[in-house]
């Protein structure tokens, strides 16, 4: 079929869907949803077969879905209506829930039903589930939607289907969020900072500033007086309740005009964390109770498992420091493999833009933080004692994927999305040895195609290019504990042939060019993109992080641009 995506950002959804229609061999083009009329245009240019809006803030105009039929991907179960359905179910947390394929009308989210799956609803933030739970049903529901609509099917009238327990829903509010901590218990306060993850997060007052609060955690030993902050660890504050405490890794101060995006709430609280008592956490000490902590490392006999569940994806410099010591740590230990785990919802996305946007000196911060995840590659790729896998349970980007590749194999879970390549970022050239690493495993042509392609990328694709060497896994834990059964099969094999032609191999490539020469070729490119004249680097950066919206979608992504191109542009 021929199919025109229409959504407000080409978010982890988006992508999922451009990927698994595209391989399901269906023709598809995508448009941002920045005008109505630029709507219309492009479903005149490309004749879609059905307009899908897996994620859109407004709805689709009336000139374009009375005159093709418009899938809308709605994260709510039958019935259900409103903005904030996945803020609503993850606050007031029923056993299951949902995503709903509709067909497009005049009232929102009100359309005949096409297709609805549904799932567990796991105990987890909003913006986890909708990368994992959330993007699966969409995938399966969008397929059941358009087999139907092959087979000539109609879709179920919504007010016929008896039986349906979702109903309309407000916006969600901030008041609708507000904690009392002095009478909200901690699972009623982590369901409420778990519904505002991502967007817009919970507004809150920490020590007379008022803030915007993400990413929180449950802890199980530290106890205080209800409300009051009671330790930090890592950048992340711990704040009492009345019946236990829970860590907030990230705050936003909107109030700040020079820096109103999520930080690590130590750096937007600052002075106010003084007094505040650090809670260190060794990275390989065992924890029954529940805790949180950015980097943990535990051992399953010849295996070493290092967790590093960065929110985002993003690394800073400190991060990056702290997890090279925590790595070079695990190869000091008498295990034979070492899993690098990454984080359940994305394995890494390369440096922190935002703690480079906060910075005084933005272009220094990028180039230390650009070392310092040199300096965790380089001590993947200098590892002679163990063998190393990188087990991708969740999205990766940028640098993050080529950071993979430094491991002596490389496993994904299938479905995660990939996007290795920094065009995204201005003109940012990339470092983390991927000019080294990248052709060594797709040849140059094929890492020349990858980079300048700027497409997402599916498991399917990346094993079939050699990007990884397997997939496999529907959820992360079902993924992880078969990676781990596999890292220990590696364990219990010809252990020592392999390290030995390990390092036949680093030598020999040492020898024909050693690493220094690709990180100091590469490092002298991201000069001039930290330093240089041009200046499409930050710009981007400075859009990225403050969500500036596209004015425009990228040609790449918008085929129907090609067509009818001779057609008179839309009045914007």
């Amino acid at each position: 079929m021929r199919i025109l995506l229409l959504a407000h950002s080409f978010n982890s959804l988006s992508q999922r869907l451009w990927i698994e229609l595209a391989e399901q061999g269906h023709e598809v083009s995508l448009e941002l949803d920045v005008n109505d009329a630029v709507t219309s245009d492009a479903v005149r240019r490309w004749s879609p077969d059905v307009v899908i809006a897996p994620f859109l803030k407004r709805a689709i105009p009336e000139a374009v879905w009375s005159t093709v039929r418009c899938l809308v991907v709605h994260p709510g179960i039958v019935g259900d209506r409103g903005p904030s359905a996945l803020d609503w179910a993850v606050q007031e947390h029923p056993p299951r829930w949902g995503v709903t394929v509709l067909q497009a009308n005049a009232e929102m989210d009100a359309g005949d039903v096409w297709a609805s799956v549904e799932f567990d609803l796991r105990e987890a933030s909003k913006g986890s589930l909708y990368r994992n739970e959330v993007t699966e049903a969409a995938v399966a529901a969008v397929g059941i939607a358009l087999e139907r609509m092959q087979r000539g099917e109609q879709p179920s009238p919504r007010r016929s289907l008896a039986g349906a327990r979702g109903t309309l829903r407000p916006l969600m509010r901030q008041t609708d969020r507000a904690i009392n901590w002095q009478i909200d218990s901690t699972d009623l306060i982590l369901r409420k900072l778990r519904a505002a993850d991502g967007t817009p997060g919970l507004a809150d007052d920490v020590r007379g500033l008022r803030v915007h609060c993400y990413d929180a955690h449950p802890e199980d030993i530290l106890r205080g007086a209800p409300g009051e902050l009671i330790a930090q660890r890592d950048g992340a504050i711990c704040r009492a309740t009345r019946d236990g405490a829970v860590w907030i890794t990230h705050l936003k101060n909107p109030q700040d005009t020079g820096r109103p995006f999520k930080l690590p709430a130590a750096m937007v609280l600052g002075e106010r964390l003084q007094d505040v008592p650090t809670a260190s956490l060794a990275v390989d000490t065992p924890v029954a109770a529940r805790t949180w902590r950015e980097i943990s490392y535990e051992e399953h006999g010849d295996v070493g498992v290092l967790h590093f569940p960065f929110y985002n994806g993003a690394m800073s410099t400190a991060q990056c420091e702290r997890l090279t010591a925590a790595y070079r740590a695990a190869t000091q230990r008498p295990t034979r493999v070492i899993v690098l785990a990454g984080g359940a919802d994305f394995w890494s996305n390369g440096i922190h833009l935002n703690v480079i946007e906060a910075s005084r000196q933005p272009a220094e911060e990028s180039w230390r933080n650009i070392n310092a995840i040199d300096d965790f590659v380089l001590a993947l790729l200098s590892t002679e004692s163990h063998l190393t896998v990188a087990v991708l349970q969740g999205n990766a980007g940028a640098g993050g994927v080529f950071i993979a590749l430094a491991a002596d194999r490389v496993l994904a879970r299938s479905g995660v999305v990939l996007n290795p390549h920094y065009r995204g970022m201005g003109n940012l050239y990339g470092s983390e040895y991927w000019t080294y690493l990248l052709p060594k495993r797709v040849g140059p042509d094929g890492a020349r195609a990858i980079t300048e392609g700027r497409l997402p990328m599916g498991t399917r694709e990346a094993l079939q290019r050699g990007l990884i060497d397997g997939h496999f896994g529907s959820s992360p834990p079902d993924f992880l504990a078969r990676a781990i059964a596999e890292a220990q099969s590696l364990a219990r094999g010809n252990f020592a042939e392999q390290i030995a032609a390990k390092r036949r191999t680093r030598a020999t490539d040492e020898a024909s060019k050693p690493l220094s020469a690709y990180r100091s070729e590469e490092l002298e490119r991201m000069k001039l993109n930290f330093f240089g004249f041009d200046s499409s680097y930050h710009v981007a950066r400075n859009n990225f992080v403050r969500k500036v919206p596209k004015a425009r979608t990228p040609s790449y992504l918008a085929r129907h641009r090609a067509l009818g191109a001779r057609a008179a542009q839309p009045s914007v």
